[in-house]
């Protein structure tokens, strides 16, 4: 069964961003955005549950439960925690997740304390150039020379102390969102709240237009992806095929977009299902959805931690180009339309192994690869170079 590309409500998608980005969500803060989801989720009239720590599992039923499929994503984002209480009344930091504390510097913020929340800015050791000098152009940038400024009487530690900061509590960073009318949104935590309102989307779009899948669709999203082990207890044992929504990179030497869906063929874990990928790459020739491949060399996904924790499912991701990732990233509306409009596509196709319905089967139906050379079209006016025989 296969009713293509479905069309998807762009203004619903730019809502839902909107809203998760006004939602911190460090790794390990991640109750209240994980609530706001549910809310949409029940909403939309999507049956869902979650997991102990919060990991949600909606499912949208098909015609068949098996061979199951998986959309997924992540809720949370990058982030800090208090390190120590300095004795000049300011905090020192430990990142939540790989970031650069070139993006930290300047940072408003929010640290989440038992006592409530204080606003605060994440400065250089160095700040004023006033006090400093030429050396605030000099200092060093890692983690070790920045420190949090917290809005509050703190002198002192014991200032802080009495703000009721402690070491461990959760720093959260201002996304500071801009969505412009040619469609670029500048934010940092895009990675993945962009995906997440691309997965909403989709699911908007199947419950406009009255779409009963196949066979069985898992909706996950994980609430500890930025530091490795989000997809490692959410993965259903109906799965056999799980689709992930995340970031690509544009940066010099890839090949992603911040136009159309970046397809990736492989990231630092090795190379993703091949017949996955493949099924993905086709639909969006068939479905005329504008795409690009990439490989990641220092990046892992939901995928990496699903497959590490033991399922045996087939595993892709297909990506929205970030310029600046982990940074203040820029996206384009166009690569989260197209990338929703795969996912409709993908979740409404019929199965083409359908063996995968089985955890363990013989090797009839199992699948095949191309093995025979390419055939060269010599018939053009293209110069054969001759061999040299010596």
């Amino acid at each position: 069964m296969t009713t293509g590309r479905l069309p998807i409500d762009t203004s619903y998608l730019t809502r839902q961003l909107r809203r998760l980005l006004t939602v911190p969500s460090p790794t390990g803060y991640t109750d209240t955005v994980v609530r706001e989801v549910c809310d949409e989720l029940a909403r939309l009239d999507v049956p869902f549950e979650l997991t102990r720590r919060g990991a949600i599992r909606a499912v949208t039923e098909g015609v068949s439960r098996r061979p199951a499929r998986g959309i997924i994503g992540h809720l949370d984002t990058i982030g800090c925690q208090v390190k120590g209480l300095k004795p000049n009344g300011r905090l020192e930091l430990a990142p939540i997740g790989t970031w650069s504390a070139r993006f930290a510097e300047g940072a408003r913020c929010t640290v989440f304390s038992d006592a409530g929340g204080y606003r605060g800015t994440i400065l250089p050791l160095l700040a004023s150039g006033h006090t400093f000098d030429a050396r605030i152009d000099t200092q060093p940038s890692s983690w070790d020379h920045v420190e949090l400024r917290v809005d509050a009487f703190a002198r002192h530690d014991h200032d802080l102390e009495a703000l009721g900061i402690a070491v461990g509590d959760f720093v959260a960073v201002d996304p500071q969102p801009e969505f412009l009318d040619n469609g670029f949104i500048v934010s940092r935590h895009l990675d993945n709240k962009a995906g997440v309102a691309v997965m909403l989307a989709a699911l908007e779009a199947m419950r406009r237009e009255g779409v009963t899948p196949p066979v069985d669709v898992f909706w996950l999203l994980t609430i500890t992806e930025e530091v490795g082990h989000g997809a490692s207890a959410v993965v259903p044992a109906e799965v056999a095929a799980m689709v992930t929504i995340d970031n690509g990179t544009t940066a010099p030497g890839q090949n992603s977009s911040e136009f159309g869906v970046t397809v990736a063929m492989a990231d630092q874990t090795g190379p993703f299902d091949y017949h996955l990928t493949h099924k993905l790459i086709r639909l969006c020739q068939d479905e005329d959805i504008r795409f690009q491949r990439d490989i990641f060399r220092h990046y892992r996904s939901d995928s990496a931690s699903a497959l590490e924790a033991g399922a045996d499912v087939r595993t892709a991701l297909i990506t929205f180009g970030v310029d600046s990732s982990h940074g203040y990233e820029r996206i384009h509306m166009h690569a989260l339309r197209s990338l929703a409009e795969l996912i409709t596509a993908y979740v409404a196709s019929s199965i083409e192994i359908s063996r995968d319905a089985r955890d363990l089967a013989s090797l009839k139906g199992f699948t095949t690869q191309p093995m025979a050379e390419a055939e060269q079209d010599l018939s053009r006016d293209t110069e054969v170079p001759e061999v040299e025989t010596g």
